[in-house]
């Protein structure tokens, strides 16, 4: 990645944050959203943003995921209001399992851990 794009994902991160916490308000977005990170294409002509969404179940996060990306067309509106570039991608939200991930490898390393201890410490 450039300078420029670098710098543009940290600035759209950061607007879109902001937007998705407290101006959209979409019903079928439930739970926590965490932008975990945004790659810009070099054209400036796309920007995938990775989300980590914290919901009771596969289906919240599902319909989390598919409410954002419905309002892509309107959370790119907002950023350029916000942002004064030239041109603002178009936003595609994907999902960002590596919290979940990293939550499970830590379970599965105190399971080790307590299963690798002798019977008197247990």
């Amino acid at each position: 990645m450039s300078r420029r794009t670098d710098r543009l994902s940290v600035l759209f991160r950061s607007e879109l944050a902001d937007i998705i916490s407290n101006e959209l308000r979409d019903p079928r977005i439930i739970g926590m959203i965490s932008i975990t990170g945004v790659d810009v294409s070099p054209d400036l002509e796309r920007a995938t943003v990775y989300v980590s969404i914290l919901a009771d179940d596969a289906e919240q996060q599902k319909a989390s995921l598919a409410g954002l990306n419905s309002a892509a067309p309107f959370l790119r509106k907002q950023v350029m209001g916000r942002v004064h570039i030239r041109r603002v991608p178009t936003f595609e939200f994907e999902a960002d399992h590596t919290i979940e991930e990293g939550a499970r490898m830590l379970d599965l390393m105190k399971k080790v851990a307590t299963e690798r201890q002798p019977p008197a410490e247990r």
